[in-house]
């Protein structure tokens, strides 16, 4: 908090005005209060009144002095504690931010290596794929064309077989007639593994030129249709078994590439997977890490305003015990005054004795009232217009009355003195802190 302007002032100086406005005033007052209690011979001695009031205000003011000191103790020990607490918080926010920074770099680097593992399986599975598809198609023209080989050996061993029989059995030429001469002439004329010789002699024969003459002992024909019986039986069989590998093999790569798609997709699933919790734990780091360099930052601010806070609360605190220190001062110089025995003298000069007659005590009346009305005004000197001027003023004036006695007067000068200890306690209390 701070003042109003109207209080911008030098505090010592003020303390000791207002201690020498509570002198005046006291010394106002005991002739007057000792005029209206002349005839009371057991009376309190008034400056000892005022000597207890500045005591206590004394006493007052180390208490609030030492409360002071309390609380400004509570105050550096929160400043030592929330000090400590905030440095330990940034020290630890700078060890998680270093620790969150190598976690976001390690593991930007798993997901990257991730991603590139997925993107060289998935390239791989469609590559598998796609042989799985070529091996098919290849697969398939081979069936067919195989099947139609096979097809035709075997009609044509058919054939040839037919042949044989019809020769060994001597109706070689109903056997020329029919559909089987055809097709042996066929492959007899395509066969490239059959002697040029005995190509001749068949075609011939199938041809009918040795119809009529053949002799089926003589078995030259027969032998030759025979081998190539055999021969055809062979290359059968021969076509089949490499059908039966080239099937083979195609399972076989169907079933590799199947088990390596298997593999890629089980591996692409887990990676996948992996790659999404990466980018997840990424997200929630990097939002981590912002928002502790955020409290970091903030924690800084805080811990730089705590010390300079209290660094500056230190020394309001230095200056209000030197200005508590200065009233203390001020009250002991005056209760010295009081106590004084020049106090004393001027105080027994002022009043009249008890032996004193009635008529002495009204011829001195008009005396007391001009020493009080002098003591007045030299208070008024030493207030300002914020300082219970107005109050001095309205007291001079009802001295300067006749029909006000002594005891509404002193009651005036008695709420002075409180109006001012009050304002005094007020003051203390707008102190900044």
């Amino acid at each position: 908090l701070k003042l109003p302007p109207s209080f911008n002032v030098d505090r010592s100086a003020m303390h000791k005005s207002s201690a020498m406005v509570l002198l005046l005033a006291a010394l106002a007052a005991a002739p007057l209060v000792n005029a209206a209690h002349l005839s009371q011979s057991s009376a309190a001695n008034p400056i000892r009144k005022v000597v207890t009031m500045l005591q206590a205000m004394q006493t007052k003011v180390t208490e609030e002095g030492k409360k002071a000191d309390e609380l400004f103790e509570k105050y550096t020990c929160y400043c030592k504690s929330s000090g400590g607490n905030l440095a330990a918080s940034i020290e630890s926010a700078e060890t998680k931010i270093a620790e969150l920074s190598s976690s976001i770099e390690s593991d930007s680097e798993k997901k990257a290596k991730l991603e590139g593992d997925l993107s060289s399986h998935q390239e791989d599975r469609d590559a598998a794929n796609k042989a799985m598809a070529e091996a098919t198609a290849v697969r398939e023209t081979e069936k067919a064309a195989f099947d139609k080989a096979l097809g035709e050996s075997k009609t044509n061993l058919v054939a040839m077989r037919k042949a044989v029989e019809a020769l060994e059995k001597g109706m070689a030429g109903n056997f020329l007639q029919s559909r089987a001469a055809g097709l042996v002439q066929r492959f007899v004329t395509s066969s490239r593994g059959l002697l040029e010789t005995d190509r001749q002699a068949v075609l011939a024969f199938l041809s009918g030129q040795q119809a009529s003459s053949y002799a089926p002992q003589s078995g030259e024909i027969t032998g030759i249709l025979k081998q190539m019986e055999d021969e055809m039986f062979a290359d059968q069989k021969d076509m089949i078994a490499t059908e039966d590998a080239a099937v083979k093999a195609y399972e076989g790569l169907i079933a590799a590439k199947k088990k390596e798609v298997a593999a890629l997709s089980k591996s692409i699933e887990e990676k996948s997977m992996r790659v999404a919790d990466l980018g997840v734990k990424l997200a929630e780091m990097k939002n981590d890490h912002e928002d502790t360099v955020e409290g970091h930052e903030d924690d800084k601010q805080f811990l730089a305003d705590l010390k300079k806070n209290c660094a500056s609360k230190s020394g309001v605190h230095e200056e209000e015990k030197k200005m508590r220190a200065q009233e203390i001062v001020a009250l002991a110089d005056t209760i010295k005054i009081l106590n004084d025995d020049d106090a004393l003298e001027l105080f027994k000069k002022t009043l009249p004795s008890s032996s004193a007659s009635f008529v002495q005590m009204q011829a001195s009346t008009s005396a007391l009232r001009a020493q009080a009305a002098a003591m007045l005004a030299q208070a008024r000197a030493q207030l300002s217009p914020g300082q219970g001027r107005q109050r001095v003023d309205f007291i001079s004036l009802a001295l300067r009355g006749r029909k006000v006695g002594f005891e509404k007067i002193i009651t005036l000068i008695d709420e002075l003195v409180a109006t001012l200890k009050k304002e005094q306690t007020d003051d203390d209390h707008k102190k900044e802190y």
